[in-house]
């Protein structure tokens, strides 16, 4: 087993509809591939931690890298590990419309994501450094 986190911006601003696309291909791919994570979107950054065999792990981040969402594609962690710290994880995401946002709705995303990443045992390096960084998006969003 294998795992890596990376960071990146975007290109431009996915819309709700575009980012429901995103996530939808990717949980269908991730499923076939036996690919766990979780996956953070706030204010134009990607953040995600992908586990599973090597060669999988490997074969999404090339096509990451390379996709024209992203720049800045940033691997900041990997290691061998032999259990997963997201088992039956997907990804997280708050769906922030411009015309409609709801700042009571955003905090209270951020704090259970700060007290997500309190909580959980991170089974690697790379698992803590995710989160670590979560914390620090979260105290610096621009």
């Amino acid at each position: 087993m294998f795992t890596l986190t990376y960071e990146s911006h975007e290109v431009k601003r996915l819309s709700a509809d575009e980012m429901k696309v995103l996530l939808e291909n990717a949980s269908e791919h991730n499923i076939k591939k036996e690919i766990t994570g979780c996956l953070i979107y706030y204010k134009g950054r990607f953040i995600q931690i992908l586990e599973g065999e090597k060669e999988a792990v490997l074969e999404i981040y090339e096509k990451i890298k390379i996709d024209s969402r992203h720049k800045k594609v940033h691997l900041f962690s990997q290691d061998d590990i032999t259990n997963r710290t997201f088992p039956n994880w997907g990804m997280a995401y708050y769906p922030v419309d411009e015309n409609d946002f709801n700042e009571n709705e955003l905090e209270q995303f951020k704090r259970n994501l700060l007290l997500l990443a309190d909580l959980t045992t991170s089974k690697s390096v790379t698992a803590s450094l995710f989160w670590k960084r979560i914390k620090f998006y979260l105290a610096h969003p621009d």
